[in-house]
């Protein structure tokens, strides 16, 4: 009976021990292939990258090996209005000297004017500058280093074009066209070729401007000549006045003119304005003369087309000097009139124009 009942005991101990043991029992979970693991990171990875790099290009981040820096992307400037031949004649210059700030995508057009002494080129360019979005410079190049040769040229005009040149006639940051006053003589005709070119790349826009009555410019530089000896004006010589009795005083000089040497200067006038029209020819340019825009001021609205810049109202402080009749201006005019009768510079003796 005690046999019997050691048996049920020892029975019922093991049952529970086996009880407890399965539950101890951990069964391994199912795992994926290695290979699977690593290929899923690697795409993690390069996802990871493509999306940091694109932030990098939208939000101008620079990243360097010991430091992050943050900056503005630039946009570049355009002009959606503009024809595709207008192009090459808009810029957005970016001067080294100070910044245009708001006007920084404000379009500048560049120019030239291109004249000769004594052509009204002074009168022009103050018309021009009285123009709240125009610069014009002057004659730059009537000093004889900047015109040494042609890469002091073009390093000038780079200068002047970047608006980075300093004068009187210098605008705000909001100048829409910049240029400069340039004499034939003033080295443009002896490097023609390169300037043409320079002119061509850089898209620079050429005014002529010229006399038709070339016998009033001749009056006009013997009488400007003899001012700067004789300095009639309070001892100082004046090429351009403001005042009507500063012009009285230059005009009382009549020069006398060597009709020997008459008709060879004006056929040399003559023929250096038609080279620089030919030499230039395939530049962007338009023609001017000084009768025309005396008697039709609207002629200078033309310009303002031509330069792409609104139409205003445009004045000049400066007074002409020979407003007589030339048979009034030149001592000697019989002897010039006798001279010019018959020839091709005839019409240099007739009134050109009103005063």
């Amino acid at each position: 009976m005690e046999e019997k009942g050691k048996e049920e005991k020892e029975k019922m101990i093991e049952e529970c021990c086996a009880l407890h043991k399965d539950a101890f029992i951990i069964k391994p979970t199912k795992r994926y292939p290695l290979v699977l693991l690593m290929a899923m990171l690697s795409l993690v990875m390069i996802v990871g990258i493509y999306i940091f790099s694109l932030c990098l290009k939208q939000g101008g981040i620079v990243a360097t090996p010991n430091q992050m820096k943050v900056s503005v992307t630039k946009r570049p400037c355009h002009h959606p209005t503009a024809a595709a031949s207008e192009i090459p004649y808009i810029h957005y210059p970016e001067p080294t000297t100070y910044s245009r700030e708001e006007c920084a995508c404000t379009p500048v057009r560049l120019f030239a004017i291109l004249s000769m002494q004594r052509s009204g080129s002074g009168w022009f360019e103050t018309l021009l500058n009285s123009h709240i979005n125009v610069s014009s410079n002057g004659e730059i190049f009537s000093v004889k280093v900047r015109r040494s040769n042609i890469s002091t040229i073009t390093s000038t005009l780079d200068k002047l074009y970047n608006l980075d040149w300093y004068s009187s006639a210098a605008k705000n940051e909001c100048t829409a066209a910049v240029g400069l006053k340039w004499m034939l003589n003033q080295g443009l005709m002896l490097h023609h070729n390169e300037i043409v070119e320079y002119f061509n790349r850089r898209g620079v826009s050429a005014i002529f401007l010229f006399r038709r009555n070339l016998l009033r410019r001749l009056v006009s530089i013997l009488a400007n000549t003899h001012d700067r000896d004789a300095k009639q004006l309070n001892g100082t010589h004046k090429a351009h006045v403001h005042s009507k009795n500063e012009a009285d005083v230059l005009a009382r000089y009549k020069p006398t003119i060597n009709t020997t040497l008459l008709i060879p200067e004006l056929k040399r006038a003559d023929n250096l304005a038609a080279d620089a029209l030919q030499y230039f020819n395939s530049t962007r340019h338009i023609v001017l003369y000084y009768e025309d825009l005396v008697n039709n001021h609207t002629k200078l609205m033309d310009v303002l087309d031509f330069l792409r810049l609104p139409k205003r109202k445009l004045s000049s402080q400066h007074v002409k000097i020979h407003t007589r009749p030339l048979a009034r201006q030149v001592e000697n005019w019989d002897d010039v009139y006798n001279a010019l009768k018959g020839t091709e510079f005839e019409r240099c003796l007739r009134a050109d124009y009103q005063v």
